[in-house]
């Protein structure tokens, strides 16, 4: 398999080139201590052992060889998608197996999660547009596509946006995975320690919604509109 670069040239993907895959995994330790512009690619070289020539050969530049850690980073979990869809499952369950997922995948590869995330929270306007077309774009369609599926199959309300919903999906794991740290002091979270049983709840309450079902007097839940939608129409202006 071959990644593109910016300009859509070829770019030595790490998964099938043992050299490039070793030039990939120092190149992960490297910018996630020092961060891009410290890191040189001499350094990379002298650490992976291999002259700095062969770092070229596979990588045509450092700027590549960063946009190929971060793909590296999230082929996991495209490759989760593509696994889920062949599963036979419901659309829920393939969203429920894939978010138990991204979030292992997060606290397991702890140190390049954090070179991802770093990355997108720092990006200026181009390089998100950048990140977006390469990096992200191809799971998050995937995942977009998947939602609509349901819909298509009656799973989920035909009005809803399937790219938010996705967008959701994404979200709900990142935002724990940065921020358990600081959940574990709250005394209301039992949570932040059981990512498994956090997924196992965020999963219910994303696709099954948080109204109370089957009560009569609950007006919000009335069309199963969500709340925040229903006052919204009767708030006068």
């Amino acid at each position: 398999m071959q990644a593109r670069d910016v300009s859509g040239g070829p770019v030595a993907c790490g998964c099938a080139n043992p050299g490039a895959q070793l030039i990939l995994e120092v190149a992960v330790e490297l910018f996630s201590e020092k961060g891009y512009n410290a890191t040189s690619m001499s350094e990379v070289a002298r650490r992976a052992g291999i002259s700095k020539a062969n770092v070229f050969h596979h990588f045509g530049s450092k700027h590549d060889l960063y946009l190929e850690v971060i793909r590296e980073a999230c082929r996991d979990s495209r490759e989760a998608l593509h696994q889920g869809r062949d599963s036979g499952q419901t659309v829920v369950q393939q969203l429920s197996a894939f978010l138990h997922h991204h979030l292992d995948t997060l606290l397991r590869r702890d140190r390049v999660s954090r070179l991802v995330v770093r990355e997108v929270l720092d990006s200026t306007p181009e390089g998100g547009k950048e990140l977006a077309e390469q990096v992200f774009f191809d799971g998050f369609t995937e995942l977009v596509e998947i939602v609509r599926e349901g819909q298509q199959q009656g799973e989920f309300r035909s009005d809803m946006d399937p790219a938010l919903l996705a967008h959701m999906i994404i979200s709900i794991s990142l935002f724990y995975f940065q921020s358990r740290n600081v959940l574990r002091h709250f005394p209301p979270v039992d949570f932040a320690d059981e990512p498994q049983r956090f997924v196992e709840m965020a999963c219910d309450l994303l696709f099954h919604g948080c109204l109370k079902a089957g009560d009569p007097d609950n007006k919000a839940a009335v069309g199963n509109r969500p709340a925040c939608r229903t006052m919204s129409k009767e708030t006068p202006e």
